[in-house]
């Protein structure tokens, strides 16, 4: 196997800015400089001819460098925002949804060393920057099987079951069909050469090439969040209804204290409401700066958080994220926990309509202008009036993201401890091997 190339989409626009900072070919031309593409009756325009897809090719692979006009991170997130990005490796342009698609198509290991430096800090320590580079590259390798799949057997990786009293939703990365993955949280966050990367995260990436986490013969799904809340979650709480032998149930600790059974409410609900000892239970700066960006860092509780709605506030909120009109909300009831205290079901009751959500992604979207930090949460509702409707809500909650597989900030601590990168990622990934699958 030699080393794949990935293909990722940047951003969707109705129009797109760009500047070839070195020489480019396309349709046997070489061209430098400012430019700019339109979407126009389902076309990619661009000097005034119309293509189907164009793309612009490096003369030189090894030394090649484009800019990106108002690239927007953190979409959805509370810190969205648009920059100018610049990349390696060639440009295309594709058209989906009356929108176009930049889509940069790079070398694996070129990817992987933005990703890095984009996902965390590039001063983290060693041995975090290579089990990243691991499973990133094992993460990014096994999507692009699964896409193949998808082509080959028309399988729908995201779906929902719908009645009159439940809807449950999970969502995957099947919504990219035309490339491998985007460049935004949704997949892996990739910035190209925007975030300059140091000479560790070179190193890591170096030192740990070709190298994948494997189960059984197969790439695992290494998937990861910014924080567990000290319990590691299953997949199939977050996505389809699969067994991953590799991400099951586990604490974020080597103590040996036996992880309480956090399906079960009564307990869910006294983990969440105390602070068990975890690596991801930290509150040092020098760890955190790591693997959280400046944005990032905007965020300071994690392990533990709290919000709080206004009756007012939450049944506006809750209208315009679902388009249900549930009137005003009488209660959010825990219905089914996974193995981490995140709920995958949740019954909304209102005035006007009862229904149960889920998977978790879908519950924190319902539950805030960007996403809830994560469904690990319990509600404490305020007084409530004659006709039984509380003045307000506050959901105290554990863990940043979904849960599933490595915790960023514990294997931040992990590092500093002292832990090897293959002792993080076996401590993550539950029986799974490090394999070299290409030089």
């Amino acid at each position: 196997m030699k080393e794949p190339k990935v293909q990722v989409g940047i951003m969707f626009e109705p129009e797109i800015e760009f500047t070839l900072l070195t020489p480019y070919r396309i349709n046997g031309q070489e061209i430098t400089g400012d430019e700019k593409v339109i979407c126009r009756d389902g076309k990619v325009v661009w000097q005034g001819n119309a293509y189907d897809e164009i793309t612009f090719e490096p003369l030189d692979e090894s030394h090649s460098e484009f800019e990106l006009k108002g690239v927007t991170i953190g979409i959805n997130f509370h810190w969205e925002r648009k920059e100018n990005q610049r990349f390696e490796g060639a440009l295309k342009f594709i058209v989906e949804n009356d929108k176009l698609t930049a889509v940069n198509v790079i070398r694996v290991e070129d990817y992987l060393t933005s990703v890095i430096s984009s996902e965390m800090s590039a001063t983290a320590s060693p041995e975090l920057l290579k089990a990243h580079a691991v499973i990133s590259r094992s993460w990014l390798l096994a999507q692009i099987q699964k896409n193949k799949e998808i082509a080959a057997q028309h399988t729908d990786y995201s779906a929902y079951t719908l009645t009159d009293t439940e809807m449950i939703r999970w969502y995957d990365r099947e919504d990219h069909t035309r490339f491998d993955v985007c460049a935004d949280d949704h997949c892996q966050r990739y910035q190209g050469i925007t975030r300059a990367s140091t000479a560790a995260v070179r190193e890591a990436i170096a030192a740990t090439r070709g190298q994948l986490l494997m189960y059984d013969g197969q790439i695992c799904d290494a998937r990861f969040s910014k924080c567990c809340g000290g319990a590691f979650e299953e997949f199939r709480y977050c996505w389809e209804e699969k067994d991953m032998p590799y991400l099951v149930k586990q604490a974020d600790s080597k103590s040996g204290v036996a992880l309480p059974d956090l399906t079960i409410e009564e307990e869910a609900v006294k983990w969440i409401l105390t602070s068990p000892e975890a690596f991801c239970n930290t509150t040092d700066k020098k760890i955190l700066s790591q693997v959280l960006n400046n944005y990032d860092q905007e965020t300071t509780d994690f392990y533990r958080w709290k919000v709080s709605y206004t009756q007012e506030e939450l049944s506006a909120l809750i209208l315009r994220r679902s388009g249900v009109d549930y009137g005003q909300i009488i209660d959010l009831v825990p219905v089914a926990r996974g193995t981490s205290g995140r709920l995958w079901k949740l019954k909304i009751v209102g005035t006007k309509k009862t229904l149960t959500i889920g998977k978790e992604l879908e519950i924190r979207r319902t539950l805030s202008p960007s996403h809830l930090y994560s469904s690990a949460f319990v509600v404490e509702k305020g007084e409530t009036n004659a006709d039984g409707v509380p003045s307000s809500f506050t959901l105290i909650g554990a863990g940043w993201g979904h849960g599933v597989g490595l915790c960023q900030i514990g294997a931040a601590v992990m590092g500093e401890k002292g832990y090897k990168y293959d002792e993080i990622l076996k401590h993550y990934f539950v029986g799974a091997d490090l394999e070299k699958m290409y030089e």
